[in-house]
């Protein structure tokens, strides 16, 4: 027997229903997200060195900014390399105790991979994955326009997870 509250489905109750069921479109959302998003918070805050400069100076300016790498550019701003923690502690081993007087253009690499705003960060994700790097500055039309991080892009996309979470809670709830 049915409860009491229950009265049968009539004709032309669900005219004016709008079902809000997951597309292909909405679950892949976050594979949308591009560098220049993720920039948009993060802001566009680039800390580079001169090919000149020493590594105990390098060492010193990351350790004050808590940072992992440094862009070395050139004096009109054009990227000409990149130097990370790595690449000195791997010089640190080769040449103890003659590491920090050394200039960077001795360690720096210089194929840098480099993203653009509109890549995808899931693309730029798998390519610092696969690279094994963690740090990649971000060109438009030839410029430097920011760095970031395999954390920058991990944390973005953890908010995103967060915020997707959120909005199935309230669909759920209502």
């Amino acid at each position: 027997m049915a409860p009491t509250s229950y009265q049968a489905p009539m004709r032309g109750d669900k005219e004016d229903q709008h079902t809000y069921s997951q597309t292909p479109e909405s679950n892949l959302s976050h594979a949308q997200s591009t560098v220049a998003k993720l920039l948009e918070g993060k802001g566009d805050v680039i800390v580079a060195v001169r090919p000149a400069d020493t590594i105990h100076h390098v060492v010193e300016l990351m350790k004050e900014k808590r940072i992992g790498a440094v862009l070395v550019t050139d004096q009109n701003g054009d990227l000409q390399g990149i130097l990370s923690e790595r690449d000195i502690v791997r010089r640190l081993a080769e040449t103890p105790g003659h590491t920090l007087p050394q200039t960077v253009e001795e360690l720096m690499t210089r194929d840098v991979h480099t993203c653009t705003p509109d890549d995808y960060l899931m693309d730029i994700l798998k390519r610092m994955t696969e690279g094994r790097f963690r740090h990649m500055p971000v060109m438009k039309d030839g410029h430097l326009c920011g760095v970031i991080s395999i954390g920058d892009v991990i944390h973005f996309r953890l908010n995103e997870l967060e915020y997707e979470a959120l909005r199935m809670k309230q669909m759920i709830v209502g």
